[in-house]
């Protein structure tokens, strides 16, 4: 268990403090509920793109890394599908300065056409860089848009295409920012050397005053059953032909996602793992397998994938794991196989929990799913599933017309 207080300020920030007076560091995360399920067709990649311009300076603040470390602060940030974060560690003494950036670039981001042109093109060189020219870098481009029809799932954070990036304009970019980026729309945790009524002065001071946004965001559509396998090849100048097969799993806060969970770490989390031990070190198709779940607010994907051994084909290396998944849908989950598995449960949350910020960024995330104490109830209630449940769940939805499959393959020399 994190201990935490929290409250709300009157423009709806919602705020979690976490005091820990064993250092003397501090932990200012501020968590947007904004990814790319916000996004809309031809226009994708939006919400990548601000994690970016919110470092390009604000009214006050030229340069936010360089304010930062005068003060011996370091900062980063993260997207993905359904959230932004951005994460600074400072020494305690100088915590009113992380309040002081980060009210700046809520309230006055800096939006010049400069800063815009500027961000495009770096974002723009990060999609050439790391999906385009890298083997097998837009493998889950083509997997996801094979997978969904609607759901904006079906692109990846970085965006759809470089056209759209390219095609932003500065009403786009202003409106996104009005819309998501606004006190009402984020989780803010203040953890470390602090106190609660610190953290509420400081709070009122710097973000008492930016005003709510309550701007309508737009309806996200929801996918329908899969009811027909789906099959993508690409050849490729690649090493080796690769296999990526997915199926539809629930949303994070649905039922039978934490069975999910369990059904991947059984079958691909590990040295000691099924995939591991059955398709790489007993076959020669498999150089390398894994599996699991996409953690989504809404109904995501339990991912299989893997790199094949020269020779070896993407086809040939399904029907290797299909068998595989076959003689898993059709066993007894053993106690000691359970056993292992919560263990490692239990010693990755107790991992997470020795650094500051990772207690900060699970504290916001699950704040933003509506339940702080989210974090201990989803792992005991985890740890309390039986064997039989997962079974049930792994022969209900890993069924062919649940899945999709993508061969992403050698071209031939």
């Amino acid at each position: 268990m994190i201990a935490y207080e929290k409250f709300v300020l009157d423009n709806g920030l919602q705020v979690v403090v976490h005091e820990d007076h064993t250092t003397k560091m501090a932990v200012l995360n501020i968590l947007y509920k904004v990814g790319s399920r916000n996004e809309i067709v031809g226009k994708t990649g939006l919400a990548h793109y601000f994690e970016h311009l919110m470092f390009g300076g604000s009214k006050n603040v030229p340069s936010f890394d360089t304010a930062l470390e005068k003060v011996g602060g370091s900062c980063n940030a993260f997207t993905n599908t359904d959230i932004t974060n951005y994460y600074t560690s400072l020494p305690a003494i100088n915590l009113e300065t992380a309040f002081w950036l980060e009210s700046d670039r809520m309230l006055h981001l800096n939006l010049s056409d400069k800063t815009i042109e500027t961000q495009r093109k770096v974002v723009i060189e990060e999609f050439k860089q790391r999906y385009l020219n890298q083997p097998y870098g837009n493998a889950f481009h083509l997997m996801r848009n094979l997978a969904y029809d609607v759901h904006p799932y079906r692109w990846p954070t970085i965006g759809q295409s470089i056209t759209d990036i390219e095609n932003y304009q500065r009403q786009d970019v202003e409106d996104f920012f009005l819309t998501h980026y606004r006190p009402d729309n984020a989780v803010m945790v203040v953890a470390g050397d602090v106190t609660i009524e610190q953290v509420k002065e400081l709070s009122e001071k710097w973000f008492g005053d930016i005003p709510a946004g309550n701007i309508p965001k737009n309806t996200i559509p929801m996918e329908l059953p899969q009811q027909k396998k789906k099959i993508f090849t690409i050849h490729a100048d690649v090493p080796t032909d690769a296999l990526y097969k997915v199926y539809h799993v629930p949303g994070r806060l649905e039922e039978k996602y934490l069975e999910c969970d369990l059904i991947t770490d059984i079958l691909g989390f590990g040295r000691s793992s099924i995939l591991e031990q059955k398709l790489v070190k007993n076959t020669d198709i498999f150089a390398s397998c894994s599996g699991y779940v996409m953690g989504n607010v809404d109904p995501g994907l339990m991912v299989f994938n893997g790199k094949m051994e020269k020779g070896h084909t993407a086809e040939e290396a399904e029907k290797v794991l299909d068998e595989v998944i076959g003689d898993f849908l059709k066993s007894e989950i053993s106690p000691a196989m359970l056993e292992k598995v919560k263990n490692q449960a239990e010693a990755m949350k107790t991992f997470e929990a020795v650094q500051l910020l990772n207690r900060a960024m699970n504290l916001a995330y699950y704040t933003h799913l509506g339940d702080t104490d989210l974090y201990l109830k989803e792992y005991e209630k985890k740890t309390a599933i039986p064997a039989e449940n997962i079974i049930t769940v792994a022969n209900e939805l890993m069924v062919e017309e649940n899945s999709s499959v993508l061969y992403y393959k050698k071209t031939k020399e």
